[in-house]
């Protein structure tokens, strides 16, 4: 086992990764960037060092420094959590070279899979299931080509793209030209690659997902789907596991699928497949994220397995502790993003002190989070504070918790988007589990006329 984990993250992962290694009992190195030097992950980890000034390109993206870092102190291996670098093929290779262990896939691994394009053909070439699409687009008759062939709408995405960020909808051939260039310019800015393809947009499809957690003695196993459906420009809302609209036969056959992505690339570690999902239950392969995602918790809630502390003692060598025949999921949870931001403007981030902090408990119920009252938010950083996340035997239960851990959630002095998930979670459409991605532009509609009624 490691001798000592270097956290390259900030905030509630970096809480849970330090968490984890606590209960193994690995020390471990937190880094922070000036304008976190109060946040919580700083105060849990064994050592702690500011690696540079509040930006992110010059501390959580400073590979130099973490890298000079991790060797200072010690640390033989390096968590990347999820965001900043760790989903980068370089940032890996670089850590191997100095002889620290990248706790996640091999950078050969994680280019197959990060660039869109090359896992769309990756996966062509395996029979696996996949949207008609394009290569990286270089010619603006071709892309034409494709577009009137397939049939409007299309998207255009980031090869390198995530979070909702580089994709663009197209709905006719007059608008394709500047949505491409328009989404060349965003990947560029974000990601550093303006590479771009396009796919056949499925209107309103589900959005599912499964882990998988792979060995590097060639064992793969996957635990179930999460539903991540409903979304607000791309960025995840709710999640749910398993997803209400995936039965027995599809689970298996969506979890087998997966498992056969991850071979096909030699992947090691712990990854998620996602899928999207038509009305007649037909499912093609989107993506696969090379890292730990953010909604693991409820995976880890239905399995019962640790899945950060796999994925540590995966890096270490280890075999899994489970095989696809012990995996038993029990019950449904379901997770809510928190976020410093005002829903009734646009959501707009809230950024400031917050001093009142209570966080709701009881049975099923798990809050994971790095803010406390008297906690200052940063601007510089995403938005998002806590994940609320609630167990029960049954959905609709899961979803009475988390309506009565919502209420009791009490987080003062910004706004949040805490009122909003209350209204939500008790959404009739929501209650029967039929949404899809659709959801939140319907949900939206349906209030507007509520309250013109009113």
């Amino acid at each position: 086992m490691f001798k000592k984990v270097l956290i390259a993250n900030r905030g509630e992962v970096a809480v849970r990764v330090i968490r984890a290694c606590r209960e193994i009992g690995i020390p471990t190195v937190a880094v922070y960037s000036e304008a976190d030097a109060d946040s919580l992950h700083v105060s849990l980890a064994t050592e702690a060092y500011c690696i540079g000034p509040k930006e992110s390109s010059k501390s959580y993206l400073n590979i130099p420094a973490i890298i000079s870092t991790a060797l200072i102190s010690g640390a033989d291996a390096i968590h990347p959590g999820y965001g900043f670098m760790s989903e980068s093929a370089a940032f890996a290779e670089i850590c191997e070279q100095h002889g620290i262990k990248f706790i996640g896939p091999s950078g050969s691994a994680i280019r197959k899979m990060g660039d869109k394009a090359q896992a769309r053909a990756t996966m062509l070439s395996k029979d696996i299931p996949i949207t008609p699409g394009t290569g990286l687009i270089d010619n603006i008759n071709a892309a034409k080509k494709f577009c009137k062939k397939a049939g409007y709408p299309v998207i255009v995405k980031a090869t390198a793209g995530g979070g909702g960020k580089g994709m663009r909808i197209v709905n006719a051939e007059n608008e394709l030209e500047e949505n491409i260039v328009l989404c060349k310019t965003e990947a560029q800015k974000f990601f550093g690659n303006s590479g771009v393809y396009i796919e056949k947009y499925l209107v309103n499809p589900r959005h599912i997902e499964v882990q998988i957690l792979a060995d590097r003695h060639g064992n793969v196993v996957y635990l179930g789907e999460r539903d991540c459906s409903i979304q607000r420009r791309h960025q995840k809302l709710v999640e749910e596991a398993p997803s209400p609209a995936v039965n027995d036969k599809i689970r298996e056959k969506l979890g087998k699928t997966a498992v056969r992505v991850a071979k096909a690339v030699k992947y090691e570690g712990v990854g998620t497949v996602e899928f999207l999902l038509d009305k007649n239950n037909n499912f093609y392969f989107m993506e696969m994220n090379t890292r730990l995602q953010v909604e693991h918790g409820i995976t880890e809630l239905i399995s019962s397995i640790d899945i950060v502390r796999e994925q540590i003692n995966i890096a270490a060598g280890l075999p899994l502790s489970v095989s696809q025949r012990d995996i038993v999921l029990k019950g449904h949870a379901i997770e809510c993003r928190i976020n410093a931001e005002n829903p009734a403007k646009n959501f707009m981030p809230s950024a400031g002190v917050i001093n009142g902090y209570v966080a709701p408990g009881g049975f099923g119920v798990r809050v994971d989070s790095h803010v406390y009252s008297g906690y200052s938010i940063p601007p510089y950083y995403d938005s998002m504070i806590s994940k609320l996340m609630c167990w029960a035997p049954t959905r609709e239960e899961a979803r009475r918790r988390m309506y009565r851990a919502l209420k009791e959630y009490v987080i003062t002095g910004v706004e949040t988007t805490l009122p909003f998930y209350q209204d939500l979670i008790e959404d009739e459409v929501f209650i029967k589990g039929v949404f899809d991605t659709g959801f939140l532009e319907d949900y939206n509609r349906r209030k507007e006329e509520q309250n013109k009624d009113k």
